[in-house]
């Protein structure tokens, strides 16, 4: 891939209240063409990694709807976990074979679009005389979209209400130094780790997630007019607070290795006292460990810190694929997704933000989890500084790489951050 096409910008075109925008998800691989069912119904295969994480039956209820009010067409819903559904879509856009409608990750869309990988779904939109005023936001490469938002989530900090009393924390901590006194005596309990940390290079959005999100929490910014300033204070005070976790011995083992799902193992098993975690987990938590008891709170900010947090986010992305053989039919569903009924659905679902603008979950008032998340967005301000940059994934790997080498005791966080900036900059 040549460094012009890889320095194409992703403009994210957000909307309205919910102008959320990118990072989360992505499809499995399986057959590249629609097939003729029988009668001569037309099969979409759809990837992503969203039904495991939905209460059971929801998504597939959702396809019944589409399939009922669309004659003709089926869907066969191609499901896994978030990391092994990223492998199969990146191998299908490689090898043209991706599923008719996949889940999409906004940190993806850049690759793909230069592979030729995903179907301009601005000019699907205009052929089917779609009005996408309703969509609450888009990810576009170069004025055309290539991945709508479907809900979206917000990252905060989940606490495990038992852990944090048997190591006589009465309140989830809200300061860095609150946060560390709590995860060293729960650690000093010996039936769990204070934290879990998930750098998995293979899947490095544990970078974004649970390292920057320090960063962003207390206001500070990893960019200067666009490009990388990693050698900040903001940073610099980020990954040094990191770093000072490990040397005191509060992380769960395993963190070279531990992806997004592993965290979610260990924290509703209760191996894990505190996490950094996506409102999408709420449902599986509460499903697998119906006696846990645990409270979502906004990420722990630098003291003294008096400014609006900065909440993470992500999505649940879609995008069309451009080898599929029925590309109008795959937009019905996208657009079926993204209708206000439906949309509604999936976010109640999912207790998450819904895509369409006019859709109105009701998940707040009958859900006290959600409802306490709910309230954390409110007071503060969307915060993902991956949106929109090219070759995110990749910048998030290089990040990861430098800052496992320090965590191994290998380098300091000034060389950490100027090895990270370096690699950056020849990305950019």
């Amino acid at each position: 891939m040549g460094k012009g096409a890889r320095m194409r910008r992703v403009l994210v075109a957000a909307v309205g209240v919910t102008a959320l925008a990118t990072v989360s998800a992505c499809g499995g691989g399986g057959g590249t063409d629609a097939a003729a069912g029988e009668g001569g119904d037309v099969t979409l295969e759809f990837s992503q990694w969203w039904e495991p994480e939905l209460p059971d039956g929801e998504l597939r209820g959702l396809m019944d709807d589409f399939e009922s009010k669309n004659p003709g067409i089926k869907v066969k819903l191609l499901s896994g976990p978030y990391a092994s559904t990223k492998e199969q879509v990146t191998a299908g856009a490689a090898s043209g074979t991706m599923s008719d409608v996949v889940g999409l990750d906004g940190a993806w869309v850049n690759e793909f679009v230069n592979q030729g990988a995903l179907a301009d779904m601005s000019k699907l939109m205009a052929d089917a005389g779609y009005d996408d005023s309703q969509l609450a936001s888009q990810v576009k490469i170069d004025g055309s979209t290539y991945m709508v938002p479907v809900v979206n989530f917000a990252y905060m900090m989940f606490t495990n209400d038992d852990l944090l009393a048997q190591a006589g924390v009465t309140t989830p901590p809200s300061t860095r130094t609150e946060f560390e006194a709590a995860a060293k005596a729960i650690t000093a309990g010996g039936k769990a780790s204070g934290w879990i940390l998930p750098l998995a290079l293979d899947a490095p959005n544990g970078v974004q997630n649970d390292v920057m999100a320090w960063n962003w929490a207390s206001g500070g910014t990893m960019l200067k007019d666009g490009e990388p300033d990693l050698t900040n204070a903001d940073v610099t005070s980020t990954i040094d607070f990191v770093n000072g976790l490990n040397s005191a011995g509060v992380l769960a083992p395993g963190t070279a290795t531990l992806k997004e799902q592993d965290k979610v193992e260990e924290f509703t098993n209760g191996r894990v006292g505190m996490m950094i975690d996506t409102l999408a987990h709420i449902n599986t938590i509460k499903k697998d460990s119906p006696d846990l008891e645990f409270t979502v709170s906004a990420v722990p900010a630098v003291d003294g810190y008096s400014g609006k947090r900065g909440v993470p986010y992500a999505s649940w992305g879609i995008g069309v694929a451009e080898n599929s053989e029925h590309q109008a039919e795959a937009f019905k569903l996208v657009e079926y997704l993204m209708s206000a009924e439906a949309n509604g659905k999936l976010s109640n679902a999912a207790n998450a933000f819904p895509g369409n603008k006019t859709a109105v979950p009701d998940y707040v008032a009958g859900d006290p989890s959600f409802k306490q998340a709910f309230d954390v967005w409110n007071a503060g301000t969307p915060a993902n500084e991956f949106v929109g940059l090219p070759v995110a994934e990749s910048l998030m790997r290089d990040l990861g790489e430098q800052l496992q080498l320090e965590l191994q005791g290998k380098q300091d966080t000034a060389t950490t951050l100027k090895n990270a900036q370096a690699a950056w900059v020849e990305e950019f």
